[in-house]
């Protein structure tokens, strides 16, 4: 991901169309070429642009209260892109709440829930680090069980915001497996990050076509980890639903089942991948990124509703959580980061399991010490196409049934327009696109013909 340069011009000669300190002039329609009768209606035309103008100026401003940064994102993404990310933010009425310096908070105290894995580090270290009270923001950290619990508790809005598997809030979207309230999400929490963990009785079985008969654990039926694990299988011609047995198994349990002998392996997040090798009952047959680099995991999610009630507390949020999210992907910064999130409160881990998690210089289990710099990555961006090709699959193994609008759910639940604003105040440089291709395991992803792509498996829930 490119970065805005740090001598990126703010200079104060550039026209600043969102600065809301300089005087707004109102053209006034007398003596202007119109007739008399049309005068009242040309006035009140005038009176109504300056006053969204103002609304876009002062929202702006309370968003990026530094005027260095305003001109920054001004500069990265042009006024038309920016009156455009304002306009599919919120409604009307919240875009008037935010007009005013950084916007007084609705709500300051704030539950948001977490699952202890290296997956949600942006929003875990954004507490001990202090992004949470710059916003001002007192925000308590939930750590919660299992991702069933996770999706119940928001549910019942027992969380404002939380970690949630990237595929959660599509699912809870379109009301499968619970019911229907509008999600979304905000940013990606980390990319990669994931391996497929065999038990240490199974070195010799390093070929996917000798796995018939084995039990496998995932996180949670709507995550990436059941995909990915689905996608590797049947590409060796596995059929994960007769083939293989798939539990789904809350993540800190995973190792505890794999030295049990309950599983064979799993495809489960960090750090319970380094965790079982730490505790010598596993090894790393294949890390998440060899399957698809890149490949988002969980996400920042939070509800519509929220979103539109408390407009200015969802942007300190977001300014905060995006900022945690800059500061992860700098791989100098990893080494604090793992001692930061490591203790009981957060991830109640070894330092030196998560280290080399988030360093990428781990044991394998096998013998081996891997240099892989990316095994986790923190790119925020939530490609619309990664929605789409996550539907594909739900499709693909028969979790959504039917015509599936995959264009119209992406758009509506990955904050897409939203990211790549806050991403710009924080200094990054925003990507352009919303549907970028990809490949997986070989396999180009076309986001523009999913239908086409989603039948096109030998195996499938369908096919057999």
């Amino acid at each position: 991901m490119s970065r805005l340069p740090s001598n990126a011009s703010t200079s104060a000669s550039a026209a600043d169309p969102y600065d809301a300190d300089r005087p707004l002039m109102l053209r006034c329609a007398c003596g202007q070429d119109h007739a008399p009768q049309a005068h009242a209606t040309a006035a009140a035309a005038s009176l109504e642009e300056a006053s969204r103008d103002f609304v876009e100026a002062t929202l702006v401003k309370a968003l990026f209260p530094q005027e260095a940064v305003r001109r920054r994102f001004l500069k990265a993404v042009g006024a038309g892109t920016a009156r455009a990310a304002i306009a599919s933010l919120l409604p009307v009425a919240s875009l008037q709440a935010m007009a005013q310096e950084r916007g007084s908070l609705e709500k300051k105290d704030l539950k948001i829930g977490f699952i202890a894995i290296t997956c949600a580090t942006p929003l875990i270290m954004a507490d001990p680090l202090g992004f949470y009270k710059k916003e001002g923001l007192n925000v308590q950290l939930n750590k919660t069980a299992g991702w069933a619990l996770i999706r119940d508790k928001m549910l019942n809005k027992e969380h404002d915001a939380s970690h949630f598997l990237s595929p959660m809030p599509l699912a809870i979207s379109m009301g499968l497996g619970s019911t229907q309230v509008p999600m979304n999400v905000a940013t990606i929490q980390n990319t990669n990050g994931q391996a497929i963990t065999l038990h240490v009785r199974h070195k010799d079985k390093r070929d996917p076509k000798q796995w018939k008969g084995m039990k496998f654990a995932v996180p949670f039926e709507y995550s990436m980890h059941n995909f990915l694990l689905r996608y590797y299988l049947a590409e060796h011609g596995v059929n994960p639903d007769t083939d293989v047995q798939i539990r789904v198994t809350p993540p800190p349990e995973m190792v505890a089942n794999l030295r049990a002998g309950n599983i064979d392996g799993f495809l489960g997040p960090d750090p319970f991948n380094q965790r079982a090798v730490y505790d010598e009952v596993g090894f790393i047959h294949i890390l998440s990124k060899e399957i698809w680099d890149g490949h988002p995991c969980c996400a920042f999610g939070i509800s519509e509703a929220f979103i539109q009630q408390n407009p200015n507390t969802f942007a300190a949020l977001y300014r905060a959580v995006i900022t945690a999210s800059y500061m992860a992907s700098m791989p100098k910064d990893r080494e604090l980061i793992a001692k930061v999130i490591s203790p009981t409160q957060y991830l109640n881990q070894p330092e030196t399991v998560v280290a080399q998690v988030l360093t990428g210089k781990f044991a394998d289990g096998l013998g081996a010490v891997k240099n892989v710099p990316d095994r986790a990555n923190f790119d925020p961006v939530p490609w619309q196409s990664m929605a789409v090709w996550m539907l594909t699959q739900m499709k693909r193994w028969g979790y959504v049934k039917g015509d599936v609008n995959y264009r119209q759910i992406a758009e509506k639940v990955f904050m897409l327009t939203d990211a790549k604003k806050q991403m710009a105040a924080a200094g990054w440089r925003p990507p352009e696109g919303a549907y970028r291709k990809f490949k997986v395991m070989g396999k180009e992803f076309d986001p523009a013909r999913p239908e086409a792509y989603a039948n096109s498996f030998a195996i499938s829930k369908a096919a057999g």
